[in-house]
């Protein structure tokens, strides 16, 4: 008993500045373990292009949208989301605010979301500008093996360049869409 209270009166005290650096170093090996299961979690469940993608779709209004001829120019990005999806609702407008900004071109598709009609008041509504295809049935969303929404591809000369589900922030959509543009 004497020995182990001996032995904790001779450890030394840490200095507020080691105490700092352990705090630190827990908080970058949490942080490390997070991004790799997240990005890990993000890898399985995103869309996985079709051998034979239908890329010359028709937005809701009849106006055609071919993603081959988009991307060719430069990427494209193709958001599937959905007007029942809670988490869609916090990032359409992120989306919209990228679609605004016409650097890349922007093709929604709105899986289930009800008719054309529908879907026009939804996008009215909320103000929405961006492209968007009405995937009444969730066909194109199953072709790409859709797990969840929002997922996110990007296109690049008719090929998935990357896939992402989840809220993406504004900076990420747009640092995704630069990088694909230079590699």
């Amino acid at each position: 008993m004497m020995t182990d209270i001996k032995k904790k009166k001779d450890k030394p005290k840490k200095t507020p500045t080691q105490k700092a650096w352990s705090v630190c170093r827990t908080i970058l090996l949490y942080g490390l373990v997070f991004a790799v299961i997240y990005t890990a979690f993000n890898w399985w469940r995103q869309p996985v292009m079709p051998a034979n993608p239908q890329l010359q779709l028709t937005d809701y209004q009849g106006q055609p949208v071919d993603l081959a001829a988009l991307s060719r120019e430069q990427p494209t990005l193709v958001y599937f989301w959905g007007t029942w999806c809670p988490i869609c609702r916090v990032t359409s407008p992120t989306i919209d605010k990228l679609a605004a900004q016409n650097h890349y071109p922007i093709v929604t598709i709105a899986i289930k979301s009800g008719s054309d009609q529908e879907l026009h008041r939804y996008l009215t509504e909320n103000n929405y500008r961006f492209t968007t295809v009405n995937d009444q049935e969730g066909r194109v969303f199953a072709d790409w093996q859709g797990q969840v929404t929002p997922s996110y591809v990007i296109l690049k000369e008719g090929e998935m360049a990357q896939g992402l589900t989840g809220i993406q922030p504004l900076w990420s959509l747009k640092l995704r869409l630069w990088l694909s543009s230079i590699f």
